[in-house]
């Protein structure tokens, strides 16, 4: 990670949003986290993009993380409204053209972004992103029919009982999530402190649901598949191989966006970034010195 930052609040819609700023480079990178409902906190590792030129900014959405919440938590909890959003903290932190990298349901905002504004982006990463939630959660349920006999029974039953608070079923999405969201035992205290922010927050129940591939809120029908068509900037496509937004929903992307950028990251699932780190790093910073001046 780079060292050294600044950080502190904007307004945004009347709502303070906590942000991070590493480097002083010529190239702005905004960061969009994951969730819904995350923090800017387990992508700190991406702030090593500030030694190559650039700034990196890292921002907390509304009602995410160190950001407040809106008196109106349901009119926050919507697509158009984090794209909006974006668009105000690239005027207010960067006040200029950016380069988007969205992570997760970040991937999803930066392409809806990216369909509204691509104007005033240089360049634009999906990382590990979706543009369709009902195909991502198709996949989902495929990743789960393979897993052992016991746990998928388990999930299903914890389903069916619309509970998943139990020691066997934490223990069931457990054996999912080290598959298919981190391939490692134990998190990193940056990355916890994401899913802390996750389990305190509303926003991840609101609009999300109870658990990853069980998406039962506001952003369960979300498809803009057919709208990125029209998206005509350098677009980069990261996933990771055992991914549980898998390498089909990153194809479908890639299909769809004309001269993108495609890579499957060996060895790694949803946060690739971490589990295969220099392979991550040398697609993205390969893509940035094509779009951007030294």
């Amino acid at each position: 990670m780079f060292d050294n930052y600044k950080d502190g609040f904007i307004n945004v819609f009347g709502v303070n949003l906590y942000y991070k700023i590493y480097g002083h480079g010529k190239n702005k990178m905004l960061i969009l986290h994951g969730g819904p409902g995350g923090s800017h906190d387990y992508l700190l590792p991406l702030s090593s993009f500030a030694r190559e030129n650039n700034t990196v900014i890292f921002y907390d959405q509304c009602g995410c993380g160190k950001s407040e919440e809106a008196k109106d938590l349901q009119n926050c909890a919507r697509l158009e409204y984090y794209v909006e959003e974006v668009e105000e903290v690239r005027k207010k932190l960067a006040k200029d053209k950016i380069i988007l990298l969205g992570h997760s349901w970040g991937g999803l905002l930066a392409l809806a972004y990216a369909i509204k504004y691509q104007n005033n982006l240089k360049g634009l990463i999906v990382s590990s992103g979706l543009s369709s939630v009902p195909l991502t959660v198709k996949e989902m349920r495929r990743l789960i029919e393979k897993l052992p006999e016991q746990t998928k029974n388990t999930i299903y039953e914890c389903e069916r009982n619309n509970d998943f608070s139990s020691e066997k079923c934490t223990k069931a999405v457990n054996e999912f999530y080290i598959r298919h969201l981190f391939m490692f035992h134990r998190f990193p205290d940056f990355v916890q402190n994401t899913f802390n922010s996750i389990s305190n927050r509303k926003i991840y129940k609101i609009m999300n649901g109870p658990t990853e591939f069980e998406i039962t809120g506001s952003i369960k029908d979300i498809d803009i598949t057919n709208d990125i068509k029209n998206i005509n900037i350098p677009t980069l496509i990261l996933v990771g191989e055992h991914d549980e937004v898998t390498p089909r929903v990153a194809q479908v992307i890639h299909d769809n966006i004309k001269n993108s950028l495609l890579y499957v990251i060996p060895n790694s699932s949803h946060l690739n970034f971490l589990e295969n780190p220099r392979y991550y790093y040398n697609v993205v910073s390969n893509f940035l010195k094509s779009i951007t001046s030294p």
